[in-house]
Parts: C-alpha cells; structure tokens; sequence
C-alpha cells in the first residue's frame, strides 16, 4: 500500500540517532588511537636522529658522545630515552671532553623555537647552536641560522657562572642591534628581535638552571673521557 502524498515520512528514533554518533565516535577515537601508536615511535626515532646529528654539529671537535641525566644536584648515565633534562658530553679521538650540548626553548613570534647548543665549561663559551624546531617567518626568523653578525654572537658568548657555581656570573640577554658592549650580550637582528630575544631568554634559563650543575658535576663529565 502507498504512502499518501500529504503523509511525512517517519523519521528515526533518538535512539538509533545516538547509538550511531557514538559508534562513529568510536570508530574514530580508536582511529586516532592506533595511528598515533603507530607514529609515535617514528617520531621518537627521527627526533633522536635530529639531536644526534645537531649535538656533532654544535661540537663539531667530539668524535663520541655520552648523555648523562640532571637528577636534582647530580648527573648521572643515562640513555637517549631517559625522560628528563639531558646532558650530552663530547669527546675527541683522545676521549678527552671538548664540550656539552644541551637543549634550550622559548616562545619566539610564531611559536616555541628549540634549539641545541655548544657549551664548553673550561671557559664558559656558548660556541654555537642549532635549530631543532622553529615556525619563524621565512626571512626574518629564519634569519638567526644565516645572519652572520648574529651568529659571531657565538664564537664566544660569555655563560660562565659565578664563584659559588650557583648561578651565571652574569645575566645572558638580547639587547638592540648595535648596542652589544659585553660579552654575555646578544646583539640582536635589525628587523627580527623579537626572535633575537627568544635565543636570549631560552640561553640564559638554560645557562642559569644547568651550567652551575655542569661546573659542580665537571669531574663526572671528564670521567668519561677515560
């Protein structure tokens, strides 16, 4: 028999409504669920890989290379899987320490820029860095890995700390292109400062929370030469 033309068609129930959206959402979670497992360890690995070719490229000198672990005032062995602040120690063909390469991060014009950098506690030199991840503007912010009157920032920016090793004997900080008259200062990029003073601010965390612990920790650093 033949629905009557004036006559509405009957519309599902809320029940079979819901019952659908939730096995949808299901479906979906579970989706999302098996594909971040299945990337997750890609991820991990090509970021490993990332941080070992950046730790020779900061410490272009060291031919091997240990990670150690801050645990409160100590540093301790530790693996590239250790979840924590890591340390990582390079040595020359003779085993000897040529310097650390640590991790640094702050909010730059886009997002967090991270970087790795060179630091070497026999005379408290930053040495250098690199870029891990950075979103900059294409031009400017990007202009800290080119700019060759930033980068002479690095061939010795002041990080040593104090006598007590509780702190930097000095704060490390971005100041106006130009204006550099110290040693621990970053001579900022004409047109890019407020990345310029990302690299300021993240050096000088970085540099307070674990240089001192560095400096107090040297002779397990060199143990590792032997």
């Amino acid at each position: 028999m033949s629905t009557p033309e004036n006559q509405a068609p009957e519309l599902p129930s809320s029940t079979k409504l819901i019952t659908t959206l939730a096995t949808v959402a299901m479906i979906s979670g579970l989706l999302v669920v098996l594909v971040y497992e299945f990337t997750k360890p890609i991820i991990a690995e090509n970021q490993r890989l990332a941080t070992e070719r950046a730790i020779f490229k900061v410490l272009p000198t060291a031919k091997t290379r240990l990670t150690f672990m801050v645990q409160q005032d100590k540093l301790t062995l530790a693996d590239d899987k250790a979840v924590g602040e890591l340390v990582y120690a390079g040595y020359d063909k003779q085993n000897k320490l040529v310097g650390i390469a640590l991790n640094a991060a702050a909010q730059g014009y886009q997002d967090t820029i991270k970087i790795l950098y060179g630091y070497n506690p026999d005379n408290g030199c930053i040495t250098g860095f690199d870029v891990l991840k950075s979103t900059e503007t294409p031009g400017f912010g990007t202009k800290i890995t080119t700019d060759e009157g930033f980068l002479a920032n690095f061939k010795c920016l002041d990080a040593q700390v104090n006598v007590t090793q509780t702190e930097l004997a000095n704060i490390i900080k971005t100041v106006r292109n130009g204006a550099k008259q110290n040693a621990w200062e970053i001579d900022a990029i004409s047109g890019s400062t407020i990345t310029s003073n990302a690299i300021g601010r993240m050096l000088n965390k970085s540099g307070q929370a674990l240089h001192p612990v560095i400096a107090r920790n040297l002779a397990v650093l060199k143990q590792g030469e032997k």
